[in-house]
């Protein structure tokens, strides 16, 4: 976890850098040394660190998955996509062509499309954003 005065200090920064009217800037470091004190800047910070951690464990998973000598552990993450969105798809269609498709299962089809299309195009953009930092 990063230091609270090291925070402080890139934020202090940052609103130099970035923001040149002098009355903004004040109002900008206010509310910086607002979030410090209240202890909002700590637990940003906090769900950051969480964030990081979640993402490392993911990759560590998927890694587990890939070294694995199952071709269904290698297989059932892109297979669920496919089903899922073939589900959809499908109560889509129905609608579609007048057909009464339930309204909930198609909204609760798009939702898990979503948690894992993000699974697979989100899950890498924390590592490739510290891998750039890095160099």
């Amino acid at each position: 976890m990063f230091p609270l005065a090291e925070i402080l200090g890139i934020g202090t920064k940052l609103i130099d850098k970035l923001i040149p009217d002098p009355e903004a800037k004040a109002k900008a470091q206010l509310e910086l040394a607002q979030l410090a004190q209240s202890g909002e800047l700590a637990k940003m910070n906090a769900d950051l660190e969480a964030y990081k951690t979640e993402q490392s464990n993911l990759t560590d998973r998927l890694k587990a998955d890939m070294a694995s000598d199952s071709w269904l552990s290698k297989n059932i993450r892109p297979m669920t996509l496919g089903a899922i969105l073939v589900g959809y798809f499908t109560f889509a269609m129905m609608s579609a062509f007048g057909h009464n498709a339930n309204e909930s299962y198609v909204s609760l089809l798009g939702q898990w499309g979503m948690l894992i299309m993000s699974f697979y195009f989100g899950g890498r953009t924390l590592e490739k954003i510290m891998e750039m930092r890095k160099k």
